[in-house]
């Protein structure tokens, strides 16, 4: 299967690495600075293999090598533009969080999507965690019972190093703040598991050390659900002096279960009131992982890989990118307006947050 890469920055490597693992044919490489594509190759020794082409312009590329699958992972503010153009051709994607800035953008993809018969992965890698799938078994099979609440904590660093690598970090237009970019993957886990289906949102956000930023790094949110349970979301990017956990908490009427790790990657609570064999295995799972991004882009690509072979959705598909966008967006808007979110939530950008903190 023909595979192109869209844009060569931070999370790049973990593309290039799944689409390696997958056994993909690497076409082309595309970013507008020469370098980044140059550097990405030479961190998997490819430098010098000339069947893979090198672009500055995406549509140039779509049109002279027609790959069947790419991953968009250039600036967040430019993912929505690219996918649709993506889609116009015909390529199948996977797209970087968050799939979009606004919902306008997200539905315009789902929608343009359906018309083309393209397939459409959210790069929501996290559910494809060890302890998150066994987590996700035990919601599935009724373990937990009546759900009460649940909790998603990210606790990280990002100091002024990081935002100096790229100057759209931190911007509204092209970035948003830290539930935006770092949270995301939490948020969609909690909505995910609690039953994705959501009353009204009620968020604050600050900026409180950030101020060389446009965007929020911190932000708390309550979030009804339409099956009755509560949850609760924090994230922020103010934890001195490096990361400390992401960390997702399910409460059942039978059942209690902590995913910790610094990115929901080990179980640190597994208690079922039926409890069997099997579940002596997962009291302190933990996977190892080289990063923080953990191990599910290589999952996520085979998956999308068999959704295109199999002309079937696949397993993280565009509207699980929309959910886990609008509770972010839900909760920019709740600080802006200062009262509860009800959802659905429409025609909302980051960039309607636009002086929020100046």
């Amino acid at each position: 299967m023909k595979y192109a890469l869209i844009g060569c920055g931070r999370i790049a490597v973990n593309h290039m690495k799944a689409a390696i693992n997958n056994k993909l044919k690497i076409v082309a490489v595309c970013d507008v600075i020469p370098e980044k594509m140059e550097e990405l190759l030479a961190k998997f020794d490819l430098q010098n293999n000339t069947t893979i082409k090198k672009y500055t312009d995406y549509k140039e590329m779509l049109d002279a090598e027609q790959p069947e699958l790419a991953s968009i992972a250039t600036e967040s503010g430019n993912h929505a533009s690219i996918a649709l153009d993506c889609i116009e051709k015909g390529t199948n994607i996977i797209i970087e969080k968050p799939m979009a800035m606004s919902i306008e953008d997200a539905d315009r993809i789902i929608n343009l999507a359906e018309v083309k018969n393209v397939k459409v992965s959210a790069c929501h890698q996290n559910r494809f965690n060890i302890a998150i799938q066994e987590l996700r078994k035990a919601i599935e099979s009724g373990r937990f019972g009546k759900l009460s609440h649940g909790s998603i904590h990210v606790r990280w660093n990002r100091n002024h190093g990081y935002y100096d690598q790229a100057s759209w970090r931190g911007t509204w237009a092209q970035d948003g703040g830290a539930l935006m970019n770092q949270c995301i993957h939490g948020i969609d886990l909690l909505r995910w598991m609690m039953g994705d289906e959501i009353e009204e949102i009620y968020g604050a956000t600050r900026q409180q050390f950030h101020d060389y930023l446009e965007a929020e790094d911190v932000g708390m949110a309550v979030v009804k659900f339409k099956n009755g349970a509560i949850g609760t979301i924090e994230g922020t990017t103010n934890v001195y002096p490096k990361n400390l956990e992401e960390t997702l908490y399910i409460f059942g009427e039978n059942g209690t279960v902590k995913i910790g790790g610094t990115s929901t990657n080990n179980i640190d609570v597994w208690d079922f009131a039926d409890e069997t064999e099997a579940d002596k295995a997962n009291k302190g799972l933990e996977e190892q992982t080289s990063n923080v991004y953990g191990n599910g882009h290589t999952s996520l690509f085979a998956d999308v890989i068999d959704a295109i072979k199999n002309d079937r959705k696949p397993y993280v598909d565009a509207v699980a990118g929309r959910n886990a966008l609008e509770v972010v967006l839900s909760i920019y808007k709740s600080q802006r307006d200062g009262v509860a979110v009800k959802l659905p939530l429409k025609d909302f950008s980051s960039t309607d947050m636009k002086g929020e903190f100046r």
